[in-house]
């Protein structure tokens, strides 16, 4: 085999190997990657942060004014994000999750979101999301539909205007290169007239680029634990 194809296979072995469940605040689940020493949610609260972030601010601010919605998540992770969408969504919602590395099956198997999401069939949802097949536009309810993308932002192509972005990517001072400023320009090119753009990190770098590719940038309350998010507005 091919030692670079080796390196790489063992590389992903690791970070899978790497990642433990633990308890947030709020009494939900997160995941823990020892390599980059990076949650994939708040350790103050999962659910808390996820809905505070992405939802409140996120697709109820595009709620207001759009029945049907285009939602990019970078950063699918364990499918958290989506879950709440679809427990909470009065529009219909096609939602595009992109993840590089999904989790195995026996990770997202011991997550409690079954039991600590409040509302709805989160168990149901939550099973439905992840059984649903990558690459394919998948309907989980009568308004909410799902493609799962093995992909990272930057090889990805974006085929229809985006009306909402999570971006959940890891901090960047973990993953710088999620930060990129050519990111940025992508999404907004990529998004709708008043499309909205919503992340938990508030860095004063990020918020500078994302208002230089064009967003009227908005520092919001952040979530427990965190004094500000910032949402981006395309004009």
């Amino acid at each position: 085999m091919n030692k670079l194809i080796t390196k790489k296979i063992a590389v992903l072995f690791k970070v899978i190997m790497d990642i433990k469940i633990i308890l947030s605040k709020d009494g939900s689940h997160t995941l823990y990657r020892e390599d980059i020493d990076e949650t994939y949610h708040s350790r103050h609260g999962a659910i808390q942060e996820a809905q505070h972030v992405f939802i409140d601010m996120g697709l109820k601010e595009v709620e207001k004014s759009k029945k049907q919605i285009n939602i990019l998540e970078v950063g699918f992770g364990t499918g958290l994000n989506a879950l709440l969408t679809c427990l909470n969504c009065k529009s219909k919602i096609n939602y595009i999750g992109l993840e590089a590395i999904p989790l195995k099956n026996n990770v997202l198997n011991g997550l409690n979101y079954d039991t600590t999401v409040i509302g709805g069939n989160p168990q149901e949802i939550f099973k439905s999301i992840h059984n649903a097949p990558w690459e394919t536009q998948y309907p989980i309810t009568s308004l909410f539909s799902i493609q799962k993308v093995e992909k990272e932002i930057q090889k990805f192509e974006i085929t229809q205007p985006i009306d909402v972005v999570y971006y959940d990517a890891f901090g960047p001072n973990s993953q710088a290169e999620m930060w990129d400023i050519s990111i940025f320009e992508k999404l907004y090119k990529a998004m709708s007239s008043s499309g909205v753009f919503v992340t938990y990190c508030a860095k004063g770098q990020v918020r500078r680029d994302l208002k230089s590719v064009g967003f009227e940038i908005e520092r919001l309350e952040g979530p427990p634990g965190k004094r500000e998010m910032l949402r981006g507005i395309k004009l």
